[in-house]
């Protein structure tokens, strides 16, 4: 049996699909897994061992079609389910098996803040377009693959101990989930440990203005200097991670690093929080509860809507701190 995963992006996403991958290796150990993604995420899939091919595309399924035709697949696990993909399985001829994206009642959640989501973290719903091949969730950890090349010694780059500094990932796709400045300040205020940033290039410029509000503490930046999978093994390598509702905080669960995940305009409910299926102890959501505005989006905007920002501007900031510093606790070491 040969057969197509189809995820285009996220990092998260794309993270979350690895249980599925897993899970029809163990059950059909014979069967060749293919892997369709958006070039600029490959990285997150080209290592895993369950996987024979992996296709990438730019834009467009054109750019793949022929390749994937010659392929001959008995299925397509489509694990986007949009036109798109859609689209490829009629091109290909190759009957398609989906999961329940419940866009409606995710749009009622964002427009009215009607609350129809069923309480499914996505994984388990992703699980369903397998159930045809009598594969089950075995209720396993999500799972990244780091080569030697992107392994980072934290010792040699910022002498700080493996387990022995906590990780905030201060990036996001868009402003409104990312925690504001002045916010993040008064986090790293009020921890005492050694503080690593994580972050892209994007979040080159915030890292400085961190750096330079405190100059007395153990901080120091990693944002720009490495590629995703070099960012991820020093998360790896964190006692626990303070993120906002991004790509890294979904690559922390992989190697069991507690979370302590902060919440803008998203929210937990459309099923993307952090996948620990046996230990809920291990992440913690900070939220603001009950504004009528929230969610905003279930994706995010540069600016809040209404202009004041209260989803991230009136986070408890020194209960995340106390967090990530317990969490950290069953690790840290200075």
């Amino acid at each position: 049996m040969k057969v197509l995963i189809v995820r285009f992006s996220s990092i998260g996403d794309i993270v979350l699909t690895t249980p599925v991958i897993r899970a029809i290796k163990m059950r059909l150990p014979d069967c060749e897994i293919h892997y369709l993604t958006k070039e600029s995420f490959i990285d997150l899939v080209k290592t895993n061992e369950h996987l024979e091919k992996i296709f990438t595309i730019k834009k467009s399924i054109k750019e793949v079609k022929n390749e994937l035709s010659k392929e001959r697949y008995d299925y397509i696990i489509d694990l986007h389910n949009n036109l798109r993909s859609l689209t490829l399985a009629r091109i290909l001829g190759v009957r398609r098996s989906t999961f329940p994206k419940l866009n409606i009642q995710k749009w009622m959640l964002v427009r009215f803040k009607w609350k129809r989501m069923p309480e499914v973290h996505v994984v388990d719903r992703y699980f369903e377009s397998v159930k045809f091949l009598s594969v089950e969730n075995g209720h396993l950890p999500c799972e990244i693959f780091i080569p030697v090349d992107c392994q980072v010694s934290t010792v040699n780059e910022f002498h700080f101990l493996p387990k022995g500094f906590i990780a905030v990932a201060i990036g996001a796709q868009f402003a409104t989930k990312r925690l504001p400045l002045d916010k993040l300040k008064e986090v790293i205020q009020n921890i005492d440990l050694p503080i690593l940033l994580v972050g892209g290039s994007t979040d080159v410029s915030l890292a400085k203005e961190l750096l330079n509000a405190f100059p007395e503490k153990n901080l120091k930046s990693a944002c720009g200097l490495f590629n995703l999978l070099s960012s991820a093994d020093i998360v790896r390598q964190s006692a626990a991670l303070i993120t906002n509702d991004t790509g890294l905080m979904h690559i922390a669960s992989c190697f069991n690093v507690p979370i302590v995940s902060v919440w803008g305009n998203t929210v937990p409910s459309f099923g993307m929080y952090p996948y620990f299926p046996k230990q809920k102890e291990m992440f913690s959501m900070h939220q603001v509860n009950d504004l009528s505005c929230r969610p905003c989006s279930k994706i995010g905007y540069e600016e809040c809507p209404k202009g004041h920002f209260n989803c991230m501007n009136l986070q408890n900031t020194p209960a995340i701190a106390e967090d990530a510093v317990n969490k950290a606790g069953l690790f840290v070491h200075e």
